[in-house]
């Protein structure tokens, strides 16, 4: 019956790679409309008959609002995009099995309408296995307890989840009539997520896999193609793509040569983790990635992972990873355009887009100029363009391309329009920058506007079903509901002999409180990148006797990735007490009860119905102690500038607004560079009232609340330096090099502090005098003033004639300006 399947499944795959015609004519030619259909070849997808390079990014409907996908959407679409691409979050549609839900900022079909409403197409990443950095990689947490389930395997019981899911998504977007040849944006979809990297570990239970979900998704007749990302088994008609920072060096290419080659992952920055610092990727870096693999793969679809990150509201950040979610992408995590990468990557797609049909139609010919240097030529009959790349870090190279020489800039790629004029760099940044700041507008520093409830410890003699001669596993018993598990013992204490007491924990949690008789006696964390087991060893005083022992074991973020994901183990492994040189006494086969979260957890204490539940009273002196839940109220600072909550002074935990979860904070945990990962935490417009918004925090490791500040987020500096000879803006009516300036909806330029035309030091971000070179025009300051004050955006060519003349020839000029918006 295996080979009989087996042989199903090809015959499906093959029937189908025959035609790659993926839609239907839809009655067209009975009723006279256009047909519309998405087919492939190995240059490009096809939309309609006609080749398209593509430019994508992610934007997840979960992690903004519905009132921000627009803006969010509308800048995408301004910087170059045309095609908006999303995962699909199993764990948010079918949290309980069976019940579904999919309203507010889990409205898939709205968010897919919106950006159709744009003029854009969508790229659907059903999975459903994710990963994401989102909690379990999108996996309900429900399928752990399926009988005989191994997930992401040839395993029937998840096969069974999986296509029910999967087909149920696919019939919603038909029902709502969102693919491409139905008239909807959706030109195509991904099933599965990276799964090569996995796959062996599945030994024979791998590679059918990889064949049972290529056929299911193809069976499904959505009309468009579907892809598997870093799979490069994945038998036709499915297309093969890469994921990664550098896709023009790594990417094998497709495993068919009629299949197009595409970039699903372009990772514009690096996820954050607690504990470490963040890093954030260049605008050249990125420009250069990009059309290194245009040329060299003849690449024609490119996705940047993220376009805008947002936030991982609630507990759906995986293991470790901040609530902030690639704040350094195109749109950071409020939606404000992150310059000067947004502007540089727009400038990169007016250029390819320029010469979309040489290089998507062209003949292909590529040239060495030397160890480090080489071209790419795409030509037609009426038109040419050529890549001309210097892969040297260090040295600018000149080269001989034709009958012209071209000086290429250490690790850049310039775009010749015709195989002749330079119409990009990746390398030169003629964009503004900018500068975000974080304006205080209410401090929450009026102690009698705090109340405090104290988290009671719970001992082993309370109410739990939980109970048995061992440890429990954290996650199976929390069913992933909530952080925490409190695990609940005692210890018959006999005095016997001197030496001092030590208590000794292992866990496999990434957190652990511990107390004895409710008296804290410390925690230990884990991080990302360290050991599994993490180990409490601390000095204890007990009473002849009954002694209570109350460990709370914490996961911030459950995996996200990996083989036998069902199979992890986390929570309290070993307990032990040792007297000075005594053998130490076990307490691992002791009664443990285990008491699943905490109290103002399952009263809701966070919410305006659940608040009553607590007792919560003014600020005393154990205000700064662990386990503390504090609230206060605020008002919605005026205006339409993003809310953010500064939480620097406090140390580990949850925060709610007005009932509404913005995720984990844990400031406490410093990087190497001796800040906390995340101090700033976004507070969505749509979760606040005008007035007396409600504000509760779970303090788990001891904070100080009345440091707490209410800010606004805004990009108050904006600065660029553009020389004489950059190569003019594609997107400008304008054949002079120019500085453009722009400030964020609803604000104008207010000051001019710094500008200079001559040669000013290069990349001035201050105000200072110090910041003049040699070679200064006097006029400068007037001409930029009469230019941009007052206006939300302004453009002062770089040419003399601007400034009065030329104020010292023969030295190269450039302009430079910084202004402040407000």
């Amino acid at each position: 019956m295996a080979a009989a399947a087996a042989a199903s499944i090809m015959a499906v795959l093959v029937a189908t790679a025959a035609g790659r015609v993926w839609a239907e004519e839809e009655g067209g030619r009975q009723n006279g409309t256009a047909r519309r259909d998405v087919t492939y070849d190995g240059r490009a997808l096809i939309l309609d008959g006609t080749r398209r390079m593509l430019f994508s990014g992610d934007i997840h409907y979960t992690r903004s609002t519905p009132e921000m996908w627009p803006g969010l959407i509308e800048n995408a679409r301004k910087g170059g995009l045309d095609v908006i691409q999303t995962y699909v979050f199993w764990n948010v549609h079918e949290p309980i099995q069976g019940q579904y839900t999919f309203e507010g900022r889990y409205d898939l079909v709205k968010f897919i309408r919106e950006v159709h409403a744009q003029g854009l197409y969508v790229s659907l990443r059903v999975g459903p296995f994710v990963e994401a950095e989102w909690k379990y990689g999108a996996l309900p947490f429900w399928l752990h307890g399926v009988p005989n389930i191994t997930f992401r395997s040839d395993n029937e019981p998840f096969k069974v989840h999986m296509q029910n899911f999967v087909a149920k998504i696919v019939k919603m977007m038909k029902d709502e009539k969102l693919y491409y040849p139905q008239g909807g944006p959706i030109i195509i979809s991904q099933i599965e997520n990276e799964y090569k990297l996995v796959e062996a570990a599945f030994h024979s239970r791998g590679p059918p896999y990889v064949q049972w979900a290529a056929a299911m998704a193809v069976n499904l007749q959505t009309g468009v193609p579907w892809m598997m990302c870093k799979q490069d088994d994945a038998p036709d008609p499915i297309i093969n793509t890469c994921n990664g920072l550098i896709c023009g060096e790594t990417f094998l290419g497709p495993n068919s040569p009629k299949k197009p080659a595409l970039w699903t992952e372009n990772w514009t920055s690096r996820y954050p983790l607690y504990g470490h610092d963040p890093r954030f990727r260049s605008a050249a870096d990125l420009a250069f990635a990009v059309a290194l693999f245009i040329a060299r793969k003849k690449g024609s679809f490119v996705n940047y992972y993220m376009y805008h990150g947002g936030t991982n509201f609630g507990r759906f950040a995986s293991s470790y990873v901040t609530t902030s979610y690639y704040d350094g992408a195109p749109l950071d995590e409020y939606g404000l355009i992150w310059q000067s990468t947004w502007s540089h990557l727009r400038e990169l797609h007016a250029a390819v887009k320029q010469s979309e049909e040489p290089l998507l139609s062209g003949s292909y010919s590529n040239y060495s100029f030397g160890e480090q240097q080489e071209g790419h030529v795409f030509e037609t009959e009426s038109d040419c363009v050529a890549f001309l790349v210097n892969f040297d870090k260090h040295k600018t190279s000149n080269i001989q391309f034709g009958e012209a020489s071209f000086q290429l800039a250490p690790k850049s790629v310039s775009i010749l329009s015709g195989c002749r004029t330079v119409v990009f760099e990746t390398a030169k940044i003629n964009a503004q920058h900018g500068l975000r700041t974080a304006q205080i507008v209410q401090p929450l520093n009026d102690v009698d506007n705090w109340k405090i409830f104290k988290e009671p410890i719970p001992r082993e003699n309370s109410n739990t079903t939980h109970t048995g001669n061992r440890f429990f596993e954290h996650l199976s018993t929390t069913k992933d509901g909530t952080d925490y598990l409190w695990y609940l013992s005692r210890y018959d204490y006999r005095s016997n002999g001197h030496g001092q007491l030590v208590l000794n924990v292992e866990s496999q949690a990434h957190v652990l409180h511990a107390y004895i008789n409710n008296d804290y006696l410390g925690s230990v964390h884990g991080s990302h990148d360290g050991p599994k087991s993490i180990i409490l060893k601390t000095p204890i005083t007990l009473k002849e006797g009954q002694n209570s022992i109350s460990l709370l074991s914490v996961m911030v973020g459950s995996p996200d990735s990996g083989a036998y994901m069902e199979r992890r183990t986390f929570g309290v492994r070993k307990v032990s007490i040792q007297q000075g040189h005594h053998k130490s006494h076990s307490l691992n086969n002791e009664l443990w009860k285990h008491q699943v979260g905490l109290s103002g957890e399952m009263n809701s204490i966070y919410t305006q119905e659940g608040s009553s539940r607590a007792q919560w009273t003014t600020i005393d002196k154990s205000a700064h102690f662990p386990l503390i839940w504090y609230k206060t109220t605020f008002d919605t600072p005026w205006g339409n500038d993003p809310v953010t909550l500064n939480l620097s002074s406090m140390g580990k935990g949850e925060v709610w607004i007005n009932g509404e979860s913005i995720g984990r904070y844990w400031v406490s945990f410093k990087t190497p560079s001796g800040q906390p990962t995340q101090s700033l935490y976004h507070i969505p417009r749509y979760f606040l009232k005008p007035r007396e918004n409600n504000l509760v925090l779970m303090e788990e490791m001891g904070g100080d609340p009345l440091h707490i500040t209410v800010n606004t987020m805004s990009v108050t500096r904006v600065y660029s330096t553009v020389d004489q000879l950059s190569t003019p803006s594609l997107l400008s009516r304008r054949k002079h090099p120019a500085v453009r300036l722009r400030c964020q909806k609803g604000k104008h330029i207010t000051n001019i502090e710094f500008a200079s035309y001559g040669n000013p030091v290069e990349d001035c971000r201050s105000s200072g005098r110090n910041c003049l070179g040699s070679c200064h025009a006097e006029t400068t300051e007037f001409v930029v003033k009469d230019a941009c004050l007052g206006r939300r955006k302004c453009a002062i060519p770089v040419r003399p004639a601007k400034f009065g003349g030329d104020p010292c020839p023969g030295i190269e000029k450039s302009l430079s300006v910084v202004a402040t918006c407000g």
